[in-house]
């Protein structure tokens, strides 16, 4: 891969948001290191996948190893980039999953799994990646976090949890990181069409329903409205290559119809 274009580092490649903004930024002109756990297990199709697709394409896509839950895999991924490429100029923080039931419903190790992935993950790519761009004394960290990090709704509970630690997060870093030339900003998108919803699990402990009556049928009826309504997820790539190419700062505002806003 060559080391003169922009390199771009993006978590959870293997499906959804993730593997879009793998192809849009790399058709774009960017060095891309598209990351996912399981490249020889799990994810082992999506990665073989997307190496085909990037050398059918020409494109600058490498695929490598990161579980984000996982400090000692993160380190590695990230030195190997910075060994291969020798800068990190954006790091997509994309990595993340939900579960959608009655709070009660959701076991401590559930809750403890989701923070796992969504906030500590984010921390542990952060303080992997941010030395280099101290270093280099600029670069870009995109927190794909969600609507659902600025309004909670019912049975989106924990993973409502988890966005809103994400953009605290985000918001103190962005003010530390601003004399050092690094920005962190934050893409809240609201529903999108994107493999997740094929992924959403259930509280664990079901048992716990029997104590409600109405409200027990909600997690489901939730969960398909709001999968009546998803979008087009090339928006939400578009968005993010767009707020790459802009020169000044970033504030709240609307994205493509209103479904995606910038913090």
């Amino acid at each position: 891969m060559s080391t003169n274009l922009q390199v771009v580092v993006i978590t959870g490649s293997s499906s959804g948001f993730g593997r879009l903004f793998a192809e849009k930024f790399a058709r774009n002109g960017y060095s891309v290191f598209a990351t996912m756990r399981g490249v020889n297990g799990k994810n082992a199709k999506s990665a073989e996948n997307l190496r085909a697709f990037a050398a059918q394409n020409a494109l600058p896509i490498e695929v490598m190893e990161m579980d984000v839950t996982d400090e000692e895999s993160v380190n590695a991924c990230v030195a190997g980039v910075v060994s291969k490429a020798g800068r990190i100029d954006v790091l997509i923080n994309n990595a993340g999953f939900a579960y959608v039931d009655l709070m009660e419903a959701i076991t401590i190790e559930q809750a403890r799994k989701i923070f796992d992935t969504n906030v500590f993950g984010v921390q542990r790519t952060m303080r992997a990646a941010l030395p280099q761009m101290h270093k280099q004394k600029s670069g870009l960290v995109m927190q794909i976090s969600s609507g659902a990090g600025r309004v909670v709704f019912p049975c989106f509970g924990i993973y409502n949890a988890s966005k809103f630690a994400l953009e605290a997060m985000t918001e103190a870093y962005r003010y530390e990181l601003a004399e050092c030339g690094i920005d962190c900003v934050s893409l809240e998108p609201g529903a999108y069409k994107t493999e997740i919803f094929g992924k959403i699990d259930r509280g664990d402990d079901a048992a716990r329903l029997a104590s409600y009556s109405g409200m027990a049928a909600i997690p489901d009826k939730m969960n398909s409205a709001v999968a009546s309504i998803a979008g087009d997820p090339n928006e939400v790539a578009d968005a993010a290559l767009r707020r790459r190419l802009e020169k000044g700062n970033c504030v709240t505002g609307s994205g493509p119809e209103g479904r995606a806003w910038w913090r």
